[in-house]
């Protein structure tokens, strides 16, 4: 099992450029189902959840081949088997992402509940009731998502919020699902992520009908098929926060190129309203940082709000801010795993429910820690290029599901991060 020891503190300093987005690519992976043919998918990061969503495709039937220069190439012509097994869709939450594709082209589908990142319980049930919507027959069998759709999907309106707003893969499955039923539907309360928003061009392309993108307001007008597609993901918002987090914590500047300050404008706000310096510059920008950051509040919402996906990072970044700051957890309220480990390395955090309420200390402390989830180990990996002395991270297989080699990306801007151990899990 690798680890990363890393030495602290340094200061970040010149030019690192961001992938393309995993959580964009995944559901487009998924798109290949339903077209029959080759479909390209270029600029896809090579990560591990990549990877095994490429072993799900392979063992529903499709041909998946990896070019040299990363990109994806899915040969859907076949769906042999509609069935997500147990043993791959436990790995990854986006498994669920299959569902919808397959009951539009195969008009049936058994898909294991999903697994992923230890960040909270992450329920399906709106997934499931808005497929029901269309006219899916579901039940629940074993651990598995039991769907029957051969007498048709059929448009209608549906409404996707839940307790924690809309959901990103349950709009995305429905608006799949939808693209191949008879007539309209219209898509109420969807989720605005760009990542959405990436799928559903995808899907224009291969010939989808759907309207309102970007809102929460999706029209989708059902075709009788859809063509193969050749498409560019778009950049990784979540990897460029992370940088920009990681220029901000070490007192850095950062040429952050392939970053599109559109899709975090919530986290540039809160950047400046901290004290560090977000400028635009040709296709990304230039963090910089060159004293201490203030103390803030952060609350995540969904898309435009501040993401979940970048709270752990910034609680490291505040846990030196002068002064207290409070982060709420409105996405997943138990994501706090990461609060324990950067207590080791001496911030001052305190939980409360689903608030965490840092006060700021001077300086961040090397200890041997525990990754728990994907953005919990970036937090970590954030605190420990700040923190004096090396510190140790375990499990980083976790970081490798959503961040490519990011040691070596790193390093030249001034990391000094080691990996060691026998690559296994």
């Amino acid at each position: 099992m690798d680890i990363f020891r890393i030495e602290g503190p340094v200061r970040l300093s010149g030019t690192v450029s961001v992938n393309g987005s995993k959580n964009a690519a995944l559901p487009i992976m998924a798109a290949a189902i339903l077209a029959p043919g080759k479909s390209v998918l270029r600029g896809a990061p090579r990560l591990s959840d990549i990877s095994v969503f490429g072993q799900l495709l392979v063992d529903i039937g499709c041909k998946v081949t990896t070019a040299a220069n990363g990109d994806i190439t899915i040969d859907s012509t076949s769906i042999g088997k509609p069935v997500g097994e147990y043993d791959i869709v436990r790995k990854m939450r986006a498994g669920i992402c299959i569902l919808g594709p397959l009951l539009a082209r195969c008009g049936k589908a058994q898909v294991s509940m999903p697994g992923g990142c230890a960040i909270g319980y992450r329920p399906v049930d709106i997934h499931i009731r808005g497929l029901r919507e269309l006219g899916v027959q579901i039940d629940l069998e074993n651990g598995y998502i039991v769907a029957d759709a051969t007498k048709g999907l059929r448009g209608r309106e549906i409404f996707l919020g839940g307790p924690f707003g809309s959901t990103v893969l349950g709009t995305a499955n429905v608006m799949m699902a939808a693209t191949l039923a008879k007539g309209t539907t219209v898509i109420e309360s969807a989720a605005c992520e760009p990542e959405v928003t990436d799928l559903a061009n995808c899907l224009n392309k291969m010939g989808a009908k759907i309207t309102g993108i970007g809102s929460p307001r999706l029209i989708i007008e059902g075709v009788k098929q859809l063509k193969p597609f050749e498409y560019d993901v778009i950049p990784d918002r979540i990897e460029a926060g992370t940088f920009m987090a990681a220029a901000a914590i070490t007192k850095g500047c950062l040429h952050i190129q392939n970053c599109r300050l559109g899709d975090l404008m919530a986290v540039v706000d809160k950047l400046r309203n901290i004290g560090v310096t977000v400028e635009a510059e040709n296709s990304g920008c230039i963090v910089a940082c060159s004293g201490h950051v203030r103390p803030t509040d952060i609350t995540t919402q969904p898309y435009p709000g501040f993401p979940t996906d970048l709270q752990a990072q910034f609680m490291a970044l505040l846990a030196l801010a002068e002064g207290n700051s409070i982060i709420i957890e409105k996405i997943f309220p138990d994501r706090f795993m990461h609060v324990a480990e950067l207590a080791r390395m001496a911030a001052d955090l305190r939980k409360e429910g689903a608030a965490v309420i840092v006060s700021g200390v001077k300086k961040l402390v090397a200890a041997p820690v525990m990754a728990s989830d994907l953005r919990a180990s970036a937090a970590l990996v954030i605190a420990a290029l700040a923190a004096e002395g090396t510190t140790i991270i375990n499990r980083v297989y976790h970081i490798d599901r959503g961040y490519e080699k990011i040691e070596e990306r790193l390093n030249p801007v001034g990391a000094k991060i080691t990996r060691e151990g026998d690559g296994s899990v």
